[in-house]
C-alpha cells in the first residue's frame, strides 16, 4: 500500500470556497505591490503615467465600433470579469454555501447593508452641503482581497468560520455597489440599448434553460450584453455580476462521475479521438459551471485583472503639500472616519440589531469579538471605491479621495491587530466564548451518527465525531487510514465513524470487500477486518478475505456462509443512501461535528478541524476544556 507521504493527489484537494479565500490572500500581496508601483511610477514621472493610461483603444466592424482609453478598458472591460467572479461566488454560497439555509441569508444581508448605510451616513455629514457630498458611494464597499489579507497578517486568532461570515459579506455591498454605479453614477440612459441588453441577457438565460454547454456561446452573448449596456450609458460591468450570479452550483453527482469513469473506461479500451472527446466532456460536465468557471477565470482577476486596475488607478502625485491637504480635506477625513468607524459600527450593530429582534434564533456563526473583527478587516475600500471615486470626482478632489482609500489599508490594518492583541490577553474562557459565540453550524450530515448501528471507535460521549465515508480498495482511504489513527492518538476523546461507500464503478472489489467486513463485525471484529483490509487493499479477492478472517480467529463457515448469503448488503446500503443524502459522490469524505470537512486530509489539516470543532462545543456548551493543551 501507498504511504502517506509527498504530494498526493488526497494532500491537494482543498474546497472551492478555500481555493477562494486563499487566491484573494495571495492576490492582495501583488495588488499592494502594483498600488506601491503606481505610486512611484507617478511621482517620478507623472506625464508618462497619464499619457500611458489616457491612450485611445479602438475596436472597430465597419462603422460600428467601440473607442474607450486603455484604462477606460480596464475599468468597464477587464472589471467586469472581476465582477462575474464575485458573482458566482455570491451563488456558490447561496447554492452550497452558509446562505443555502435562506433563513440564515438575512443576517450577512443586513449586516454588509449596515456596513454600507453607517459609512455613508458619516461621510455625508462630514461633506454637508458640499459638491464632494455626491462621492459618498466611494465609502461604501470592501475591498475582498485585501480584506481577507489583512486577516491573513492582523487577524490570526480569529476563527476559520469569519472569513466565510465577512465573504458574504463583502459580497453584499459589491452586488449593491455595481447597483449604485450604474444609477446613482450613470449618465443619460439610453433606453433603446438598455433594451437591447436585456434581450440579449434573456437569450442567455434560454440557452442556459436548454443546457446548452458551449462556452463560446455564452462569451459571445455575454460580449454583446456588454456593448449594449455601455451604449446605454450604464457601467457595463454589473453585465458581469449578472452573468456570474446565474452559474449554478452544485456538487459532483454520483451519477455524472459514473458516467465519466464509463467514457473514461470506453476510450481506454478503444483510444480513439471521437472517445477521447467524449470522455473530457463527460468529466468537464461532472462538475458544476460555477466550478469550471471559478477555475478558469478567479486566477486571472486576482492576480493580473485588479493589479492592472490598481496600477492604472492608484497613481496620486504625492508630497507634503498634497498630504497637509488631503488630511484637512472633508474628502479625505469623510473616507476615513467612514471606513474606521462606519464600517465596524454599522456591521456590528445591524448583526447585533437581527440577533437582539430575533430573540437569539439568528446569531452570527462565530462570536461578538470575531463580528467586530470583521468590522475592522472590512474597513478598507479600493477596487469599487476608487471606480466610483473616479466618477464622482476630479482632479485634487480625485487625489483627496485616494489618499484617504490608500490610508483606511492601514488603519484597518492595525485596528484588527490591536483587537487581536486585546483578544490574546482575555482569560481562556471569555476569549474562546468572545471568538466562537454559541451559534449552532449548519448541518451537513443528512444522517446523524447513530451507535445502535453505525461502527463507532472511540468514546461514546465525545465533543467531537469525525464520520468518514470510506472503501476499502480506495487507495486515497488506505492512505488516509494512518493519518486517522494518529489524529484518534493525538486526541484521545475523538469518536470516529465509519460508513461504507464502495464506489463500485471504479473498484470492482469494493462491495465484497465491505460486505466482509460486515460478516467480521457479526463475529465482533468489524474493526479488525477494517483495518486489514485498508491495509492490503491490493489483495481483495474471495481467497484473500477468508484467509483474513482465518487470521482474526473467526469461524471461517460462519464467516462464508454470511459473504455468500451479503447480510451485511443492507447495511451498506443504507451507508450509501446516507451518503447520497448528504452529496457525497468521492472518497474518502470526512464529517467532523456534522460538518462536512473540506481540503486536504494529512494530519495538520485534521487536527486543526478537531481542534475548532471543540473549541465551537466548548463555547457553545460554557466549557473551555483543553486537555491536550492545543491553541487556537
Amino acid at each position: 500500500m501507498a504511504t502517506a507521504t509527498g504530494r498526493t493527489a488526497w494532500r491537494r484537494r482543498t474546497s472551492p470556497l478555500k481555493r477562494f479565500l486563499a487566491t484573494e490572500t495571495g492576490g492582495s500581496a501583488v495588488l499592494v505591490l502594483a498600488v506601491v508601483i503606481a505610486l512611484f511610477w507617478v511621482n517620478v514621472s507623472a506625464t508618462t503615467y497619464r499619457i500611458v493610461w489616457q491612450t485611445p483603444l479602438s475596436v472597430s466592424v465597419g462603422d460600428a465600433g467601440v473607442s474607450l482609453s486603455l484604462r477606460g478598458w480596464i475599468n468597464s472591460g477587464l472589471m467586469a470579469f472581476f465582477f462575474f467572479v464575485v458573482g458566482l461566488e455570491a451563488r456558490r454560497e447561496f447554492d452550497l454555501g452558509e446562505l443555502r439555509q435562506r433563513r440564515r441569508v438575512a443576517l450577512p444581508l443586513l449586516a454588509g447593508l449596515g456596513g454600507m448605510l453607517a459609512p455613508i451616513l458619516l461621510f455625508l455629514a462630514i461633506n454637508a452641503g458640499r459638491p464632494s457630498a455626491h462621492a459618498w458611494g466611494a465609502v461604501m464597499t470592501t475591498d475582498t482581497a485585501l480584506t481577507l489579507g489583512v486577516l491573513a497578517l492582523a487577524g490570526r486568532r480569529l476563527p476559520g468560520r469569519l472569513r466565510v461570515f465577512l465573504l458574504t459579506v463583502t459580497v453584499v455591498d459589491d452586488i449593491v455597489g455595481i447597483v449604485v454605479i450604474a444609477t446613482v453614477y450613470s449618465e443619460s440612459v439610453n433606453l433603446i440599448a438598455l433594451l437591447v441588453a436585456a434581450g440579449v441577457f434573456a437569450t442567455v438565460l434560454l440557452v442556459r434553460a436548454l443546457r446548452i454547454h458551449i462556452g463560446l456561446i455564452y462569451l459571445g452573448l455575454a460580449a454583446g450584453c456588454w456593448l449594449a449596456v455601455l451604449k446605454s450609458g450604464i457601467d457595463p460591468i454589473v453585465v458581469g455580476l449578472a452573468m456570474g450570479l446565474i452559474a449554478y452550483a452544485y456538487p459532483a453527482g454520483r451519477s455524472d462521475l459514473e458516467r465519466a469513469s464509463d467514457l473514461f473506461r470506453r476510450f481506454r479500451e478503444q483510444p480513439t479521438p471521437q472517445l477521447a472527446r467524449a470522455a473530457r466532456t463527460g468529466v468537464r460536465l461532472a462538475l458544476s459551471p460555477n466550478d469550471r468557471l471559478q477555475a478558469m477565470y478567479h486566477p486571472w482577476t486576482s492576480y493580473v485583472i485588479v493589479p492592472l486596475f490598481a496600477l492604472a488607478n492608484a497613481g496620486v502625485p504625492i508630497t507634503g503639500e498634497s498630504l497637509r491637504g488631503a488630511f484637512t480635506s472633508p474628502i479625505t477625513i469623510g473616507i476615513l472616519v467612514g471606513y474606521l468607524l462606519g464600517k465596524p459600527i454599522g456591521i456590528a450593530s445591524l448583526t447585533g440589531a437581527v440577533s437582539l429582534l430575533s430573540r437569539g434564533r439568528v446569531r452570527p456563526p462565530v462570536g461578538w469579538a470575531s463580528v467586530l473583527g470583521a468590522g475592522t478587516a472590512a474597513s478598507i475600500g479600493f477596487t469599487v471605491s476608487v471606480l466610483i471615486a473616479d466618477i464622482a470626482l476630479r482632479g485634487g478632489q480625485l487625489d483627496d479621495a485616494k489618499i484617504g482609500i490608500f490610508a483606511s489599508l492601514a488603519g484597518a490594518a492595525l485596528t484588527t491587530w490591536t483587537l487581536t492583541w486585546i483578544l490574546g490577553r482575555l482569560p481562556r474562557r471569555v476569549r474562546i466564548r468572545a471568538l466562537y459565540g454559541t451559534a449552532n453550524a449548519i448541518i451537513d450530515l443528512t444522517v446523524p451518527v447513530d451507535p445502535d448501528r453505525d461502527h463507532i471507535r472511540g468514546p461514546a460521549s465525545s465533543p467531537v465525531t469525525v464520520v468518514e465515508y470510506g472503501d476499502f480498495e480506495c487507495p486515497y482511504c488506505g492512505q488516509a487510514e494512518p493519518i486517522v489513527r494518529q489524529l484518534l492518538a493525538q486526541f484521545g476523546d475523538v469518536r470516529y465513524v465509519w460508513r461504507h461507500l464502495p464506489l463500485t464503478d471504479v473498484h470492482p472489489h469494493a462491495q465484497l470487500a465491505a460486505e466482509a467486513a460486515e460478516a467480521a463485525h457479526a463475529q465482533g471484529a468489524f474493526w479488525a477486518m477494517h483495518d486489514i483490509l485498508l491495509n492490503r487493499q491490493d489483495a481483495l479477492r474471495p481467497d484473500d478475505l477468508t484467509r483474513y478472517a482465518g487470521e482474526l480467529g473467526l469461524d471461517i463457515e460462519r464467516f462464508q456462509q454470511d459473504v455468500t448469503e451479503r447480510r451485511g448488503a443492507n447495511q451498506i446500503a443504507a451507508d450509501i443512501d446516507s451518503a447520497d443524502l448528504s452529496n457525497v459522490a468521492g472518497t474518502p469524505t470526512f464529517f467532523i461535528n456534522e460538518r462536512r470537512h473540506y481540503g486536504s486530509y494529512d494530519i495538520d489539516n485534521l487536527s486543526a478541524a478537531v481542534k475548532t470543532a471543540r473549541l465551537q462545543a466548548s463555547a457553545g456548551s460554557g466549557t473551555a476544556s483543553n486537555p491536550h493543551g492545543e491553541s487556537e
